[in-house]
């Protein structure tokens, strides 16, 4: 399983970007698909999690209302739509792939994680 992130960047304060997550090695209906964020000196907090099977998802309450999660299952990518960036959004954003038993923000359900892509937001 591989998963890599691309899209990130330094954008202004009430900027967006759009991250996005391409996988191989791996179907989209047998995995839950995630996004995780590690700012500097925190614990890695988790913002969405994702399920093609049924298209649920699952936003922490930081980033609802402002992030939205999309999928394009032929190409096997899923995005982080990131609209109204804050610079308190600033991390480092992973995707990452756990086992079909529900949708999860907890970090340690994911199993498969790619490399990580820096967003940062300034004032």
């Amino acid at each position: 399983v591989q998963l890599v992130e691309s899209g990130g960047g330094l954008v202004q304060a009430g900027g967006s970007l759009r991250l996005s997550c391409t996988a191989s090695g791996l179907t989209f209906d047998d995995y839950v698909i995630g996004w995780v964020r590690q700012a500097p000196g925190k614990e890695r907090e988790g913002i969405a999690s994702y399920s093609s099977n049924g298209g649920n998802i699952y936003y922490a309450e930081s980033v609802e209302a402002r992030f939205t999660i999309s999928s394009d299952d032929g190409k096997n990518t899923v995005y982080l739509q990131m609209n109204n960036l804050k610079p308190e959004d600033t991390a480092a954003y992973f995707c990452a792939a756990g086992p079909p038993r529900g949708l999860s923000l907890r970090p340690h359900f994911y199993t498969a994680w790619g490399q990580g892509i820096q967003v940062s937001v300034s004032s």
